[in-house]
Formats: structure tokens, sequence, C-alpha cells
């Protein structure tokens, strides 16, 4: 069997992390199978569907490498390939025209659920031997409806879920076409199915009602039922389902916020998937481990912590090159200007590890495009003890003659504390005042690196003047 899967987001709001897991596990599966992945944008409901809302699908996707082999593909342009299938079903007796108003068909529903029945559409229309139909009306665009086999049951044998077995007396005759022929949803999906010769639907568990409307249709076209793997919600970190709604942010968020997209996929891969203890794992591993039997059958819970701890550990590891290019962005921001100055990839290297973001590397960064301080006497009094101006003038000759390395810079502190007898805090503080007007910076011999031992002595020899 060639694996095709697929991924078929409504275009009718924001992407999330949840959605984002439906387009991943597929994808993978795909790869890992050297099978085919296919975007599909159902965007039938014309209303809700928006142009910002494929893009930023688009756009999540490609951030994250979820390459395509087919696709995206929009639903709305094979309106004629849905109507040439609805016709053929009424040309074979699948399917019948119903003329019921949707005023009948609400009282019907109200009268069915004051008797404790299960709203349901009573067949008026469905056409039997022997049963005579009513009079069609004048002037009434009738929907098309599907004739759901009568009794048995649909049964499927769920890769995530297990065998799954629903009566089709609890399945009604499916709308498939509105009165303006426009086809529904259910229909639309199989066609697709169908047409696109998909293997797997990798999805989540709230499509499982929708799963036996789209099997019945699926075995009425010919067609082969594919394999079922309806995955099981994504809560958000208050144990809700994951939703705008309920606070969930949506790509475009991550990505402003300064997370790095193999984070966000290595943390959603692990949203219901695992392999053994396996935490922190690239892509290809991912790709390479990926089955279907290893996916969770318990809710998986959103945990942002867990999320930021993986970012910074693919902060913490990252090329410093890499890591500069994606933290450009976020510097011109806050008004540095990368180019000029000292070497922004040094700068990068030296903040990101502590950095949990990339926000938080480009904010560390300001220190080393901030002009020279200009220190009054008064300021150099309060923050440069009379005790340490000694030490201080000795550490500007330990670092001119330094080598301009940290192991360099690293000996020339200790001589000087040495000689003078001071623990290092006594000294750094007031040099990291002295250089960048704070006593919070990374290490202080790392820093030297990075600004140059030019500029450093020259900051420096003007607090002991």
């Amino acid at each position: 069997m060639h694996i095709r899967t697929r991924f078929a987001p409504s275009p009718t709001g924001f992407i999330h992390l949840g959605n984002l897991r439906s387009a991943l596990y597929p994808w993978a599966f795909a790869r890992r199978n050297k099978g085919d992945f296919i975007l599909r944008i159902e965007d039938t409901d014309l209303e809700r569907s928006t142009q910002e809302a494929v893009d930023v699908i688009i756009e999540g996707m490609s951030w994250l490498g979820l390459d395509l082999d087919e696709g995206p593909i929009y639903q709305m342009q094979r309106i004629d390939r849905y109507r040439e299938v609805v016709k053929q079903m009424l040309d074979k007796g699948l399917a019948y025209p119903c003329y019921m108003s949707e005023e009948d068909l609400n009282k019907l529903r109200d009268e069915q659920m004051s008797n404790k029945q299960k709203p349901r559409y009573n067949c008026m229309w469905r056409p039997e031997p022997g049963k005579t139909l009513p009079p069609v009306p004048e002037g009434v665009l009738p929907v098309i409806r599907f004739k759901n086999p009568i009794g048995g049951s649909v049964v499927w044998d769920d890769a995530v879920k297990g065998r799954i077995e629903i009566s089709n007396e609890e399945l009604d005759d499916l709308v498939i076409a509105r009165p303006d022929g426009t086809p529904t949803y259910n229909f639309c999906v199989v066609v697709d199915d169908l047409d696109m010769k998909i293997t797997h639907v990798i999805r989540g568990d709230d499509h499982v009602n929708n799963t036996p409307r789209q099997i019945n249709i699926m075995k009425a076209l010919g067609g082969e039922t594919p394999v079922y793997a309806h995955l099981p919600t994504v809560l958000n970190d208050s144990g809700e389902k994951m939703s705008k709604r309920n606070g969930a942010m949506s790509v475009r968020d991550y990505q402003k916020a300064g997370y790095l997209p193999e984070a966000i996929l290595n943390y959603l891969a692990r949203l219901g998937w695992s392999h053994g203890d396996a935490e922190v794992f690239t892509k290809e591993q991912f790709v390479d481990w990926f089955d279907l039997d290893s996916l969770g059958r318990s809710p998986a819970q959103h945990n942002p912590e867990k999320l930021l701890w993986l970012n910074h550990q693919y902060i913490q590891n990252a090329d410093p090159v890499k890591l500069a290019q994606a933290t450009e962005p976020f510097a011109h921001e806050l008004g540095i200007d990368t180019q000029k100055g000292v070497d922004f990839v040094q700068v990068v290297d030296l903040l990101k590890g502590r950095a949990n973001t990339l926000i938080e590397i480009a904010e560390g960064a300001k220190l080393f495009y901030l002009p020279a301080p200009n220190f009054t006497a008064q300021q150099i009094a309060e923050n440069i003890p009379e005790n340490i101006v000694p030490a201080l003038k000795d550490l500007i000759l330990a670092i001119q003659n330094a080598e301009p390395n940290k192991e360099g810079y690293s000996a020339a502190f200790k001589r000087v504390l040495a000689s003078h007898q001071l623990k290092m805090p006594a000294l750094a503080m007031p040099v990291r005042y002295a250089l960048f007007a704070t006593t919070q910076t990374p290490a202080i011999d790392s820093v030297l690196v990075v600004l140059g031992k030019d500029e450093a002595v020259e900051r420096l020899s003007k607090v002991v003047q």
C-alpha cells in the first residue's frame, strides 16, 4: 500500500497547537512510510472562511517544516466534482431529494425531544418500494439526502481508540447538498478522500461521530474505507479543551514570542505520542520513531512551562550563527543595529545559555549596543568603592596584557584578586557597573571577549581617572 495522509483544516479561525498536532502526526506517518502528505483546505463555509486564516495555516506548517507533497487543495474549487457525484448518487438511488421545510424539521425535532426521543429525520421523503411520497410542494428547492443503510452497524478498528461499533439506527439520512446545490461537509470529505486515495485519516476525536456517516457514504460510492486514527483532545493548562476562547495561542503568537520551530515541533510530538523516555529529539528522529501504535488514548495536557523548558534546550544547543539569524528580527524591533559595533553572533552565543526565548536574547543584547555610559563624579563615588580603585587600575593593565579570550581574562582577574586579597564579587560588581552602568551581566570574562579589549579598557579607565 502506498501511504497517503492529509491535513484538512477549515480556515474559519486561527490555528493553535491542538490543530497543528493534527497536521504533524499525518505528516510524520507519511514521511516514515515514504508516502504522500496532502493539505486540503475545507472552505465550504463561505461566511466564516477567510484567506487570512488560510495564510496562517500555510505559514505555520512551513515554519515547522511540514512540507507538502500535494496542495493546498481548496474544496470550493471542486464544487463541480461534488455536484457530479451527487447527480450520480441520485441516478443510482443512493440519494434522494427531500422537500421537508426547515420549519417542519424543527417542529419534528421538538416533538421528538419532548417525547424523550433522539432528534432525527423521519425519512418522510425517502423513496421505498410500495411507498407513496407526498406531493412535491411548488417553489420549494429540496435538500439532497443520502440513503443511509437500514439495520446493521458501522464497525471500524480505530488505530487509537480500538474497535468502534455504531448502529445504523443511530444515524439518519444525512443531508449531502443544500437547496442551493452546495455540498455539505461530511459529503465533501468522503469525495475528497476517495479521489485523493487517502489511506489513513489521522485527526481529532471530535470527528468520531462523523466517521460512521463518512464510512457509509464511502462504501456506497464503492470506495475502500481508510484507516482511521482519532487523536484524543488537547486540553489547556486549566483542563479545558484548547481553543481561542480558552486562551490558546496561535502559531503566529508563538513565533512572535520568540519560540524556535524545532522546539514547538518536539513539544507537539509529545502531546499524545511517546518513544520511551525521550524528551528532546530531532525532527528526523521523530519521523524515524513515529508509528500509530505509540499514540496515546488519554487527552493530552498542554504545559506552557514544559514548552518553555524545551525552547530553552533548543536555544542552548543551537548553532550560534543560525540562532543569531533567528534572533535578528527581534533585535531590530528593539532598535538594535546588529551590523554595527560588537559581533552579534558572539553576543547571541554568550546570552543563549540563560535565555528561554529569542526575545530574552534580544533584550540581553541591548547591553552591548548602548553607548558607553558617562558617569558623574557622584555616580562613580556611589558605585565604585575607593578601596577598589587600586585593584581596578591593576586590572586595566592586566587586561591590556592578557590574551583576548575567556581564559586570558579569567587569569587576569585571578592575579589581581590574589594580589589585593579580594573576593570576585568585590571586583566584578564595580567592573560591571563601569562597563554598562548595571551590575547584572553574564560572566564577566565572557563579556570582555564580546565587548573587546580596547573598548573595555577605555570604559574602565573613565572611572579611575
